[in-house]
């Protein structure tokens, strides 16, 4: 077995390394961390090293079988070609279930190395990361945190201080992606998502808090014109902010609605709730409706939805502007990771997050150091 040591700032740093390397059949024996200490002891740095093998498998050739000299007649097993075709077939086969065994380890010792590491205290932590639904991306890198600052502290990390260091982990990979609500730079605000969402209550949410606590003049344009209830609904909602409704039917229309709401501050257009996993729906939108310098655009997801259905709405909406996304449901839900994954994944921020259906009370302006704070309500 070719074995060689591997030291990098991280787990998963020094795995890419093992890869690039070794291939995907390499094996981790052995791995701990490395603290250094710099600039006279005033400067700790850490770093992981990894003991990595794989094994090296020789092919040996066969010579074909000797005639049998007690006959009369020389016969040979196989042709040549056909033996070598036999011999490397049963050769690959064998080493695809090793290398298929092997993966197997590779991933499981891959995933439990730092964890297996972590005192017997901190499992029910790790447990309530996946009650989450955290990406395993990002139980990785807050296990790998808190296997550090174990290391450095000679009693068990406090409760506080496992949620604190997890607070940590995910800023560094928040911070820099956008948070908050309108900005009221721009007229009119586009809000998109799939039927159920709760996408017409939120902009009326949205719209209310604008006249109360801004006093804007605002109206609404629906292109939702399959179905009634929703039509009626916003009209509810407009009639209690004294707002105008356009209801409208095609890029005509639009236009024709554009016009009308010229002298008000924001116009609140609700795109019908239609099953976006069709991009068809997505097409008639993107020619309705003007993507110009005017316009804010958010997606609406809600966290009692599967995080993959998710993800294929956010790809079918890649062609959109999407400013931020705005996550409902959040009440109705016992795991709320799903949210920080698709964040961190997709590159995007959050604008709002709602937990109820009362108008306006139940919404949430986004900001980073509430969205970390959400993450520990509930049975934490």
């Amino acid at each position: 077995m070719k074995m060689k040591k591997y030291t990098a700032p991280s787990i998963s740093e020094a795995m890419k390394l093992v890869r690039a390397e070794l291939g995907e059949d390499a094996v981790i024996i052995n791995s701990k961390v490395i603290v250094t200490k710099k600039l006279f002891g005033l400067i700790k740095q850490k770093n992981f090293e990894v003991l990595a093998g794989v094994d090296q498998v020789e092919t040996k050739t066969m010579s074909p079988r000797l005639p049998d000299l007690q006959t009369n007649t020389i016969q040979y097993n196989e042709p040549e070609e056909q033996l070598k075709l036999h011999i490397d077939e049963t050769l690959s086969n064998e080493l695809k279930s090793e290398i298929a065994d092997l993966k197997l380890m590779m991933k499981s010792m891959q995933k439990h190395t730092i964890q297996s590491e972590l005192p017997e205290n901190f499992l029910p932590y790790i447990d309530f990361l996946k009650r989450q639904e955290l990406s395993e991306e990002l139980i990785t890198a807050i296990s790998d945190e808190l296997f550090v600052h174990q290391k450095q502290k000679e009693a068990p990390l406090t409760k506080e201080e496992l949620k604190e260091i997890t607070k940590t982990v995910l800023r560094k990979l928040l911070q820099d992606l956008p948070m908050g609500g309108l900005s009221y730079e721009k007229k009119y605000i586009n809000v998109f998502g799939p039927t159920g969402v709760g996408k017409t209550t939120t902009i009326a949410k949205m719209a209310a808090r604008s006249v109360l606590e801004k006093k804007k003049k605002v109206g609404f344009i629906t292109t939702d014109t399959y179905r009634i209830a929703a039509i009626e609904q916003l009209k509810t909602y407009a009639n209690l902010l004294q707002a105008p409704v356009e209801i409208v039917y095609n890029a005509n229309d639009y236009k024709k609605a554009i016009e009308n709401f010229a002298h008000l501050d924001l116009v609140f257009i609700d795109t019908a709730g239609r099953n976006y996993k069709e991009a068809k729906y997505v097409d008639d939108l993107m020619q309705m409706i003007n993507f110009d310098e005017e316009v804010e655009s958010y997606l609406v997801l809600a966290l009692t939805a599967k995080e993959q259905d998710m993800e294929s709405i956010i790809q079918q909406f890649s062609e959109i502007p999407i400013g931020k996304y705005i996550f409902t449901k959040i009440d109705e839900t016992n795991s709320i990771g799903t949210m920080y994954n698709l964040m961190i994944k997709y590159n995007k921020g959050l604008a709002y997050y709602t937990n109820g259906q009362e108008v306006p009370e139940d919404i949430e302006e986004a900001n980073l150091d509430a969205v970390l704070e959400l993450f520990f309500q509930g049975e934490f």
